[in-house]
Parts: structure tokens; sequence; C-alpha cells
């Protein structure tokens, strides 16, 4: 598959950094057939509008696209809040890349960080299974990825080869068929028969009675 199709409920993606754009590609390959709203809790800046136009055939598919952005826990934990409210039964997807990152912050008390922070997974995750919709969070960073791996319903890890980055499921069920390297998406064998469908065997004897086999020697 060229992409993982996102299931309803919290999932979260393993990056390898926080500015990290294959959430950009996950998040617009849904959009792309959506036609209902989506929302965006940004963190650490991660909503770069170059990216998300990069990653769509058309502009108006982002025209559903609502971004707020949060640079304290504190307001991150609002807008999650805030969703709730302004979500609706057609929402197609909710997106918190760095979902935990601001809450390790100097500016959060240390008493209440984890409390916080678990409170906002929670209300992520009773979203995504009220509306039946994908929430798509992101991690750059073992520690919080362990912590939001515990609420998820879904782990996707970001794999670095020489190919480039293929994205597969934390149980091995799913991979892409492809490998993204920069702005280029590197194909494979199995992709394009999993686009095309496979040939099927040519028997020589009826290829040489078409004139498809050149007989030689």
């Amino acid at each position: 598959m060229h992409q993982f199709e996102l299931d309803p409920g919290l999932t979260l993606l393993r990056t390898e950094s926080p500015r990290s754009t294959i959430v950009h590609r996950l998040a617009c390959g849904r959009l792309a057939n959506a036609d209902g709203p989506a929302y965006w809790i940004d963190a650490r800046n991660t909503a770069a509008t170059h990216a998300l136009y990069d990653c769509v055939s058309r502009p108006r598919v982002l025209d559903d696209l609502k971004i707020a952005r949060a640079f304290t826990a504190y307001q991150h934990h609002s807008l999650v809040r805030t969703v709730t409210r302004r979500a609706s039964p057609d929402t197609d997807l909710l997106v918190a890349p760095n979902v935990a990152a601001l809450y390790r912050d100097d500016d959060v008390a240390e008493w209440e960080r984890e409390d916080l922070l678990a409170a906002s997974l929670e209300t992520l995750s009773e979203l995504g299974r009220v509306l039946d919709c994908p929430v798509l969070v992101t991690s750059a960073t073992d520690a919080d990825g362990n912590r939001i791996a515990e609420v998820a319903e879904t782990t996707i890890e970001c794999v670095r080869t020489r190919e480039g980055v293929r994205l597969e499921s934390a149980d091995g069920d799913r991979v892409t068929e492809g490998y993204w390297h920069g702005d280029y998406w590197q194909t494979t064998i199995p992709y394009w028969v999993d686009l095309c469908g496979a040939v099927d065997a040519i028997d020589p004897v009826a290829a040489h009675d078409r004139g498809l086999l050149e007989v030689t020697g």
C-alpha cells in the first residue's frame, strides 16, 4: 500500500524528528478522500504550510482543515478541550503532532505534568471512539512514545532504510510497499502488483504459436 489507511481511534506515529513530514503525508492522504472537517492541534510548529501543500494533489483538499497552534502545555490542553466542543459526527480526522512534547517543558509544574498529559490523551482517545474517526498523534522520543502507546489503539513506526523511510505497524501486520526519500516516493514491485495486479505466467508453447517468442539457435 502507498500509505497506511488510518483506523478510527488513537494512532501513535513514532517519528524520527519533531518536524518530520510523514505526519503531513498521512493526514493529507486521509483528507484527499474526505468530505468532512478536520482539526490539527499543533505543537513545536509542525504544521508548515508548504509541507502540507506539497502533500496534496490539489489545494482544495485542505479547505476543511482547521489548524490551531499551542506554545505551552496549558494552551495545548485547552485546545484539546475546545475540539471536544467543535468536533461533530462528520469529523474526518484529528491530528496532534508532538502531542506530549509541551508537557515536558519547564513552565509546567512537575507535580501536574503527568495528570495534564493523561487528561489530554484520554480526551483525544475518547474523541476517536465517540466520533469513530482517526486521531493521529506523533512522538519523536522513546519516553513520550512509550507513554502514548499505553493508550493508543495502533502504533506506526518510521523505519529508516538505505532506500528511504518506510512505515510499519508495531504488530508487523502492515507495511508500506515503498519508501519516502525526501520529496520522492520510491516504489517497489509489490506496490505495482497491488496497484495493477500481477501478470499471468506466459505458456511458452502458446506464446510461440502467437509469435511472442523468438526461437534462436
